[in-house]
């Protein structure tokens, strides 16, 4: 049963590099998520997954706030606000606990000291804890799903833990308070994400969901049903169109426009030797532009920023136990060729992602660029049906332990 104060309507925003995005979902009293809304706006005021601009930052949220309140109906009071950037990163930890009863009975109080003690994590002080969530229980070396009721001289469990600097976590907060706006939670943008693609099926076989951002790469990987690594590359498409402006010597905006609508991740055969004129605002030509040197540029940084994410994969030992495959969402999924790219990294299928188990707009639920928002809300919407009110994080910027275990 929900709490009184329950309210249907959950919305996820992303305060991205490129674009602003607010989704609305609908949360039925059986627990059925339904989206009924979308609004976005161009992003001007973040750099890299963070704020740079407030005053502007805070005019593009509103204008995507807007538009999705007009398009579900709706008034927004409240969001759970998704967070990236260079600043936050992922590790494994493990608490444990001596059973000290009588008869060495484990009770739930055990396990949430074991879970407490999981979360002491040596950290810099201005570290803040986003996320800790449960992977498996231990009763004296023995894996276990669930240790209360069982004997036992000690009691462990393994958690992964997300962090980031509170100070740039707050100047997110703090874009989105200013418009009278409550943050009902925060998420970081890859857990969201792979929330929104993943089963639980995918889950248990092992899976990799890299989110190719704009200013940002994340990505989270799970096996055996748990979450159980997560980073964050303050490199993105920005990046690639940086790239393609010094190396065709042209501006930054003309740099965008080629690669959407003459980039690719591989180089196409078929566009050796096609060169194409550029002109002024007169229709007077200004340079021409070989189109095989730009899809060449294109494909060096993207393998770059993949091999990355592979490398760092591959040093947690999970690199070769992705058997449902990685799955591409965010804007970057939409480059021709990036999942034949992606394939010659990666010793698994490749795949673009689209959001499952959620029901709704089909317009938003096949847009790779959607999925961090959608999966936000799909994150808040657990909230509502294990708590029924809002998350803890908030409060101090503790969020509390999430068990989402094979939650798909």
């Amino acid at each position: 049963m929900f709490s009184p104060s329950f309210s249907p309507i959950i919305v996820g925003l992303e305060i991205g590099t490129s674009k602003v995005c607010a989704v609305v979902g609908d949360l039925n009293p059986g627990g059925v998520l339904n989206i009924v809304g979308v609004g976005q706006a161009r992003s001007r005021g973040v750099r890299k997954g963070e704020i740079i601009d407030p005053e502007i930052a805070e005019e593009d949220v509103r204008n995507a706030i807007a538009e999705a309140e007009q398009m579900a109906d709706v008034e927004i009071r409240s969001v759970c606000l998704g967070v990236s950037g260079s600043h936050v990163r992922g590790l494994n930890n493990r608490g444990v606990h001596p059973v000290v009863s009588a008869d060495r009975e484990i009770v739930e109080e055990d396990t949430q000291d074991a879970l407490r003690n999981a979360k002491v994590v040596n950290m810099p002080a201005e570290t803040e804890i986003l996320h800790a969530i449960r992977q498996h229980f231990l009763v004296d070396g023995q894996s276990v799903t669930n240790p209360v009721g069982m004997s036992g001289g000690k009691l462990e469990v393994d958690v992964h833990v997300v962090c980031g600097n509170g100070h740039r976590l707050r100047n997110a907060i703090r874009a989105v308070r200013n418009l009278q706006l409550e943050v009902d939670e925060l998420a970081f943008n890859g857990l969201a994400s792979s929330l929104a693609l993943l089963t639980g099926e995918q889950k248990e076989m092992g899976a990799l969901v890299i989110d190719l951002g704009a200013g940002t790469t994340d990505y989270a990987v799970y096996s055996e049903g748990v979450i159980k690594h997560t980073g964050a590359l303050a490199v993105g498409g920005d990046h690639v169109t940086n790239d393609l402006a010094h190396g065709l010597k042209v501006p930054l905006s003309r740099a965008e426009q080629l690669k959407i609508e003459h980039g690719a991740a591989r180089l196409d055969e078929s566009v050796k030797g096609r060169l194409i004129t550029l002109t002024n605002e007169l229709g007077l030509p200004l340079k021409t532009i070989n189109v095989e040197h730009l899809q060449r540029i294109m494909s060096l940084r993207l393998q770059e920023i993949l091999e990355v994410v592979a490398e760092d994969v591959r040093q947690t030992g999970l690199l070769h136990y992705l058997s449902a495959g990685v799955f591409l969402c965010g804007g970057g999924a939409r480059i021709p060729a990036i999942a034949q790219l992606a394939g010659q990294i990666f010793p698994a299928d490749v795949h673009l992602g689209k959001a499952n188990s959620i029901s709704g707009l089909k317009s938003a639920l096949d847009q790779p660029e959607f999925a961090t928002a959608i999966g936000l809300v799909k994150f808040r919407s657990f909230k509502h049906k294990t708590h029924g009110s809002r998350g803890g994080f908030l409060g101090g910027l503790r969020g509390a332990l999430e068990q989402m275990r094979g939650r798909g």
